[in-house]
Parts: structure tokens; sequence; C-alpha cells
């Protein structure tokens, strides 16, 4: 009995222990079937309730931010690609516009301006000297051949003949060249006939077996004038492999320079978005996308 009495002295004059907090989360509730067997739960972790925890939970409470970063990472290099895409069709369609359009440097703007086309007033002058020329060479023969059934007198019949046979001999080209300098009529039709002959070849050796303006065409973005409807029938003859054999005046060779001559700014303006397109690829890494335009055919 004395040592019973001593004990629970001993316990009283002994100080309370301080409560001992260690990290974590709350506790769990403690489930039924373990309250109703009278078992207590065992202390759980931080390690474990961070295992416990749902990975939505976990995403949205920021443990795992390697995965979160590694997200970020791939959209932003996702989203390089369509730039990507986009910077590669352009440059494609600016590189099948030079390769289409590229004879169109060729042009020799001189034969296809015809600047030694006779004008009109000159070709008018000239037939008007034939006419002259005609006229009196029939009256001449006319003389002569009264002078033959008698009507005339012989030595008006033989001034007549000799008339007529000077009025031939100034017909004649070389001796022409003698006391003018003028062309004839017949050698302003010949140089118009010339000339028109060489520039539709000029524009078959432009046009080939594919043809030129209509695919120039593509370019109108970069020259609005090349949609001007007064070369839709140049564009449609062009299509259809004509061209060449349609220009039989010397206007229809003079709309196709006109055409030409427009197909050229847009070929120059297209020849520099392609390069600095090319340039943009370069500083953004894009190897693949910047090419050197086609060989000209």
């Amino acid at each position: 009995m004395a040592e019973n009495q001593s004990k629970a002295a001993t316990q009283a004059n002994e100080p309370t222990q301080a409560p001992v907090l260690r990290p974590g989360r709350a506790a769990d509730p403690v489930p039924a079937h373990i309250a109703a067997g009278g078992q207590a739960s065992a202390p759980v972790t931080a390690s474990q309730a961070t295992e416990g925890e749902p990975s939505d939970q976990r995403v949205e409470t920021g443990t795992e931010p390697d995965q979160s970063s590694g997200g970020e990472v791939s959209r932003d290099t996702g989203s390089g690609s369509p730039g990507k895409v986009l910077a590669e069709s352009r440059q494609r369609k600016l590189r099948l516009m030079l390769r289409q359009c590229d004879r169109v440097l060729l042009m020799d703007f001189d034969l296809l301006a015809m600047n030694g086309w006779p004008d009109n007033y000159t070709m008018a002058e000239a037939r008007r000297s034939r006419d002259l020329w005609l006229f009196s060479a029939l009256i001449a023969a006319a003389i002569f051949l009264s002078g033959l059934t008698g009507f005339v007198p012989a030595w008006i019949a033989g001034g007549g003949f000799g008339a007529f046979v000077i009025i031939l001999l100034l017909g004649v080209p070389a001796v022409r060249r003698i006391y003018t300098s003028k062309p004839s009529y017949l050698d302003l039709i010949m140089t118009r006939q010339r000339m028109l002959r060489e520039a539709r070849q000029h524009v078959a050796h432009l046009e080939g077996s594919d043809g030129l303006i209509w695919q120039c065409a593509r370019m109108a973005d970069f020259n609005p004038a090349l949609k001007n409807t007064r070369f839709s029938h140049l564009i449609r003859l062009s299509e259809n492999r004509m061209l060449s054999r349609q220009l039989t005046r010397r206007e229809h060779v003079r709309l196709y320079l006109i055409y030409l001559l427009e197909a050229e700014k847009a070929y120059s303006r297209v020849q520099k978005a392609f390069f600095e397109g090319n340039q943009e690829a370069i500083d953004q890494g894009w190897e693949e996308v910047a090419a050197e335009p086609e060989p000209r055919t």
C-alpha cells in the first residue's frame, strides 16, 4: 500500500511533457469500420499524403513544375509550325511565278515597238506618187497607141513613146534612187510586212509551247495593271497557244508589248519579295524554306 502511494506521488511530481508537432496535413477522418473495431489509425507522413493526393490536385498545388513547364515548351514549339508552313507555301508560289514568267526578261523592246514603222501620212504620200506615175504612164501609152492608128501625127506618137519609156524607167528602184531618196509605196508595204513578220516571230519565241502572258497573269497581285480588261483577249489567245498567229496588226503587237512591260514590273516585285522571304526564313532558322529560284528555261 505504501509503495502504491509513493509511485502515485512520484508521477504527480513529474512535469507534463509538451505536445510534439510534426509536419503534415490534417489527419484523415477515421474510417467507420476502424472506429467500430476500436483501432487507432497510423500517423500519415507528408510524403504519403502527397502520394495519396489525386493527380489533378497535385497539378493545381504546383507539386509537378517540371511537367507543366514541359507542356508550355511543347506548345511554344507547335505554335511556330503554322508560320513555317505559310512561309514555305508562299516561297513555293513565288518560285513558281519566277520560273513560269522568266521569259519576259528576253523581250526585245525595239523589235516589238516597231519604231521604224511607216506612218499613214508617209503611206498616203507614197500612194499619191505611185498613182501619179501610173497615170503618166497610161497617158504616154495612149498617145503612142493613138499615133499607130493615125489619129495623131507620128511625131506626137513618137514623143509619147519616148515619155512612156522614161516613165517606166523612173519606176525601176535602181533609177528611182538616183533622183529621190523617198521610198516607194511598194517599199513601204514590204517594210511593214517585214517588221510585222519579225515581231510575230519574236512573240512566238517568247510564248514558246506553253504560252507566256497567261501565266504572267498570276502576278496581278503585284501589279494591278495586269488585270485590265483590254488584255483579256491576248491572255485568252496565249492560253490557247494561238497568240502569235493572231497578231496581224501593229496595234496588236503594241498591246502585247505594253502587257510585257507591266509584267516585267511585276516580275521584279515578285523577285524582290522572294529574296526578302528567303532572308526572313534564314533569320528564323528555316533553312529548308529558303531556296534559290529555279534555273531559267
